[in-house]
């Protein structure tokens, strides 16, 4: 997501500095970028205090390990970049007088009890569980974030995200999307978690992209969810991925991991009317441009 971010903003005619510590990311995400003009990369983890030379227009607070893979096994790393980075990246912004936009998640909402999801709802979260960790660390990024906004006059938004897909995305992240395009390709069998009557919605990169710089030009504090409201199965949606990439198995079925919600879907009535953003990107061509990625880095 934040090399789509770097990309977009560098094509609008940005300077950008991304700053990472490349603990779950690629250094070859970005490494297209590394030669345009007004790029540049600090490998920081900005767990720790961290500086950027000159003035500063926005910050976007994208750090933090996303994958139930990646946060299970950097439970303590997840927790304290959502907490301390948040922090320092929003006092970053604070020093800078710079607009903050932190990346928050449809996690927030846990397993909700209201459908679709509305910002004003509070959710249904396990404090304790396997998640938590990624799940509490985004509820503390939004209420550190909320906190400077009031006391300090940080000019903070956050953007709830919800399942987004692309090129770009690692084979081993354990999420829906790479594990069935990496499956359809190999022409395996589709692991389905549950029953594979969960819903989700996909939205893709482009899209959710164009949401967070529309946000961070506006004036909008939110919270705002960014998302595709069409809401599919997830045996629906491997049916997609089997019909786009032209092979896949059959379904093979494991037991639901502890936490996962049943169901998903985002309310974007507020990014309609405050950002004039809904996404445009259809699921077949996104998982066109997507497989075709993945395609090519498998070779096949």
């Amino acid at each position: 997501m934040g090399s789509h971010l770097c990309e977009t903003l560098i094509d609008l005619g940005a300077e950008v500095v991304c700053v990472d510590s490349f603990i779950t990311g690629s250094r070859d995400n970005v490494k297209h970028l590394k030669d345009k003009p007004g790029f540049s990369v600090l490998e920081q983890d900005i767990v720790e205090e961290f500086s950027v030379d000159g003035p500063v227009h926005v910050v976007f607070n994208l750090a933090s390990p996303a994958s139930p893979i990646d946060y299970g096994k950097l439970p303590i790393e997840t927790l304290r970049v959502g907490a301390i980075g948040t922090e320092n990246a929003a006092r970053l912004a604070l020093t800078k007088m710079a607009r903050f936009v932190q990346a928050s998640t449809s996690e927030i909402y846990g397993d909700p009890l209201e459908h679709p999801q509305t910002e004003t709802y509070r959710g249904n979260v396990d404090p304790i569980g396997p998640r938590a960790v990624y799940d509490e660390a985004k509820r503390y990024g939004e209420a550190i974030v909320s906190a400077l906004r009031r006391s300090a006059g940080l000019d903070a938004a956050i953007v709830r995200i919800f399942n987004t897909y692309g090129p770009r995305m690692r084979l081993d992240d354990g999420r829906v999307v790479p594990a069935f395009v990496a499956q359809a390709l190999r022409v395996e069998d589709f692991t389905v978690f549950g029953d594979g009557t969960q819903t989700r919605s996909f939205c893709y990169i482009s899209d959710l992209v164009r949401g967070i710089i529309l946000l961070g030009q506006s004036k909008h504090y939110g919270p705002v969810n960014l998302g595709n409201p069409r809401e599919m199965t997830v045996i629906e949606f491997a049916e997609a991925v089997r019909q786009a990439a032209g092979g896949g198995g059959k379904f093979v079925f494991r037991p639901l991991p502890e936490g996962d919600p049943t169901r998903r879907r985002p309310d974007i009535q507020r990014a309609r009317q405050l950002l004039g953003w809904e996404p445009s990107v259809s699921l077949d061509e996104g998982l066109k441009l997507t497989i075709n990625w993945f395609r090519s880095r498998l070779g096949k």
